[in-house]
């Protein structure tokens, strides 16, 4: 019953008006539960490929998600439409509290998979960091 979905992921960071773009194919799962919605996936390590994270994306409503990442180092991104929250996020250089702020959440998933869109800004100290967007789109697996 695990891995029955197969999740694209999109992520563009933009720092000092430079743009990175990372596209991610895998498998994993999803499901409503208590009336949120999870996807789940692990994320590979470019270097290693035998290490991985444990990803968690918990779309809460139509205007909250919440990123949960386990492994050697973990965070917590919570992204509320309009909102600012501070978040912890590990690096290898240490841990981090960082502002995050949502401009943008749009929704249209269903029981069966569809897509999330979400735009937002890290910042550390007040300072912009970078302008981020991802965009998840879920499928369930032919048989």
């Amino acid at each position: 019953m695990q891995d029955k979905y197969i999740i694209s992921i999109t992520g563009i960071q933009t720092v000092d008006g430079e743009k990175d773009k990372i596209e991610v194919l895998t498998t994993g799962d999803y499901q409503l539960k208590n009336g949120h919605r999870y996807i789940k996936y692990k994320e590979y390590d470019n270097d290693n490929p035998n290490i991985s994270t444990d990803t968690v994306v918990k779309v809460e409503s139509d205007n909250k998600v919440t990123i949960i990442r386990m492994g050697d180092h973990p965070s917590r991104l919570i992204l509320e439409n309009g909102a600012r929250h501070q978040c912890h996020y590990s690096t290898v250089m240490g841990d981090l509290m960082m502002g995050v702020y949502t401009s943008k959440i749009d929704n249209t998933l269903t029981d069966h998979g569809g897509d999330i869109k979400v735009k937002y800004q890290l910042d550390f100290f007040a300072d912009l960091v970078s302008d981020n967007e991802f965009h998840i789109n879920i499928k369930e697996k032919e048989e």
